[in-house]
């Protein structure tokens, strides 16, 4: 039997990614706040912006 993923919602997602980019934390300190795998905080990071450059803030979201 297979473990259903958990799934974020944008606005959970854009918390993270924001908090991020602040650069107050290191990487693993928001992983932990936020209880999500350090990878997650630099995916939503690295998508936030990759939206705000090409002005598709929803794309992945």
């Amino acid at each position: 039997m297979s473990k259903k993923r958990k799934q974020y919602s944008a606005s959970f997602k854009s918390k993270v990614a924001l908090a991020a980019l602040k650069g107050d934390e290191t990487t693993s300190e928001i992983a932990a706040r936020f209880q999500i795998h350090p990878t997650m905080v630099s995916t939503w990071k690295s998508e936030l912006l990759e939206g705000m450059m090409t002005g598709k803030g929803d794309r992945h979201w």
